[in-house]
């Protein structure tokens, strides 16, 4: 995935927001994890939503707000979805057994990764999206 860093992008379009998940899913292998910052209603979810696309994945893509993490199957890997933004630390994340599917056969998603940084491996893919200058658009750097 070193490909996709050290990028900042615009995105001007759910289109754009598409192109970038279908590009990060195209490189996504077993144990692979995407960390996801920004604010709320910066395109977390969206973003996942196409890197689930890009893996196959038939299943509707919600955000897993009060579920902590759903776990989709159906693509060629698994996905798992975090979003621990309920959550107050990184132990709190591998208190629920976590671990397991960071270190799993699949891949791991994670929106409001920041919370949970400290046990994060440093090789992690880490997207920031911020909002843009129109209703439409937004940034994103990948690290």
């Amino acid at each position: 995935m070193k490909h996709l860093q050290n990028r900042k992008l615009r995105l001007n379009s759910e289109e754009e927001t598409r192109a970038l998940g279908l590009e990060i899913a195209d490189a996504l292998e077993p144990g692979d994890i995407i960390a996801l910052i920004g604010d709320l209603g910066t395109g977390k979810t969206a973003l996942t939503k196409y890197i689930a696309e890009g893996l196959g994945i038939k299943e509707e893509i919600s955000s897993p707000t009060f579920t902590i993490v759903k776990e989709y199957r159906s693509g060629r890997l698994p996905l798992y979805h975090f979003d621990v933004y309920r959550l107050g630390s990184g132990e709190e994340l591998l208190d629920i057994g976590a671990e397991d599917m960071l270190d799993g056969d699949g891949v791991c998603v994670i929106e409001w990764a920041d919370i949970a940084a400290d046990v994060l491996p440093a090789d992690s893919l880490v997207v920031k999206l911020d909002y843009g200058d129109s209703d439409d658009s937004r940034f994103a750097e990948i690290l």
